[in-house]
C-alpha cells in the first residue's frame, strides 16, 4: 500500500518528469509560432536595415514570422529594457550594438542588470568605422595628423556625432593612444557630422562603414585609416591602425543577437546555427556587402567572455577620460 507522503512524493516527481519532457520537446519544435525581433534603433538606420534582412531570411529557413519591434530611445536602452522583461521562451529575441550592451552600462543609469539580463545567441556581424577627413585637407596621412596634432594642441577639431556613441568613444580611444588634443564639435547624429566634415566645419571625424563608403568611393572625403585589426574587403587601399604605430587599437561596430536571461541553451545554439546559415545566403551576402556589413558569427558559448572584455575597456575609457553623456 502506498502511503500519503510516498504518494506525494511520487506526483510531484512525475510532475516534474512531465514537465521536462514538455520543455525538452518545445525546444525541439521551436519555433512553433513567431519570433518577435526587437530593434533598439529607429526604423531606416543600418541596425534596422540589418535586422530586417536577416529576420526575412530567418522567416524563411524556420518557417515562421520573425516580426520587427523597433522600441527606441536612450541610447538603445528602451529596447533593451523590454528585452530583459520578457519571457525567456526563445519567442522575444534583439539585434544588438556594442554601443548599447558595453557601453552605455558606464554612462546611464540602467533600469535592468546588464551582466545578467541577457543571453547571448552570439556576435552576428561587424561594421568597421575609418577615421576619416575632408578632400580639401592637407593632412594625407595618420602620421601627418598625430605630428599636426601634437604642433598645435586644441586647434584641431573633430565632429562628434552624438556623446557616449560608438564613433565618440572610438575617436577618444585614439586620442588617448596618440597622445593628442583635439577640440570636440558637437552634432546630432552620424549624418550631420560627416557633413559637417565634408563641408569643412569640422577637421576629422570616425565613421561607421554604413555611413562612409559612398564619400569615400566619391572622393569627398579622405580615410587615414580604419578601426579594425586587419583591412577590410570594404576598402582594402586603407591601412589599420594597428600597421600605423597603434598595435591596441581596434574598435568595430559589432552587432549581436540576445535574448532574455534564461533562454533554452539549444534555443540560442539553433538560433545562432541559422543565424550563420542565413548570411551566407548569395543574396543576403549581396546585401550586407552593399550595407557595408561584414559577417562574423560566434558561438552562444563565447559571448560571456566576450561581454565582459567589452564592458572592461570601454568602462576603463569612459573612466580615464572623464566622459559624460550631454
Amino acid at each position: 500500500m502506498i502511503g500519503r507522503r510516498s504518494f506525494g512524493v511520487t506526483t510531484l516527481g512525475l510532475v516534474a518528469g512531465l514537465t521536462a519532457v514538455r520543455g525538452a520537446a518545445a525546444q525541439e519544435s521551436w519555433p512553433t509560432r513567431p519570433v518577435t525581433v526587437v530593434v533598439p534603433w529607429g526604423p531606416g538606420g543600418s541596425t534596422d536595415t540589418f535586422a530586417r534582412l536577416l529576420a526575412a531570411r530567418l522567416a524563411t529557413d524556420l518557417g515562421k514570422p520573425f516580426p520587427i519591434d523597433n522600441r527606441f530611445g536612450a541610447n538603445g536602452t528602451i529596447g533593451f529594457a523590454s528585452v530583459a522583461r520578457a519571457r525567456p521562451d526563445g519567442y522575444t529575441v534583439m539585434v544588438a550594438t556594442v554601443s548599447t550592451y558595453a557601453m552605455a552600462p558606464h554612462l546611464l543609469q540602467l533600469p535592468y542588470d546588464n551582466a545578467t539580463a541577457f543571453s547571448g545567441v552570439g556576435q552576428l556581424a561587424q561594421m568597421p568605422m575609418f577615421m576619416v577627413v575632408p578632400k580639401s585637407s592637407p593632412i594625407r596621412t595618420l602620421t601627418d595628423y598625430v605630428i599636426q596634432a601634437k604642433r598645435a594642441p586644441g586647434r584641431e577639431t573633430y565632429a562628434n556625432s552624438g556623446s557616449g556613441s560608438s564613433t565618440h568613444l572610438a575617436t577618444e580611444l585614439f586620442l588617448q593612444q596618440a597622445g593628442i588634443q583635439v577640440t570636440e564639435v558637437g552634432y546630432r547624429g552620424g549624418g550631420p557630422a560627416t557633413q559637417a566634415v565634408i563641408n569643412g566645419e569640422a577637421g576629422m571625424v570616425f565613421v561607421v562603414s554604413s555611413g562612409v563608403m559612398p564619400f569615400l568611393q566619391s572622393g569627398d572625403l579622405r580615410a587615414l585609416a580604419v578601426t579594425t585589426r586587419e583591412r577590410t574587403p570594404l576598402a582594402p587601399n586603407v591601412p589599420t591602425f594597428a600597421e600605423l604605430g597603434f598595435p591596441d587599437y581596434e574598435v568595430v561596430e559589432d552587432l549581436a543577437m540576445l535574448a532574455p536571461a534564461g533562454t533554452p541553451t539549444p534555443i540560442l545554439e539553433r538560433l545562432n546555427a541559422a543565424c550563420a546559415a542565413a548570411m551566407q545566403a548569395p543574396e543576403v551576402a549581396e546585401r550586407l556587402t552593399a550595407l557595408a556589413v561584414t559577417p562574423k558569427v560566434r558561438p552562444a558559448s563565447e559571448w560571456p567572455s566576450y561581454l565582459v572584455a567589452e564592458n572592461t575597456k570601454w568602462r576603463d575609457l569612459i573612466r580615464s577620460r572623464e566622459i559624460r553623456i550631454q
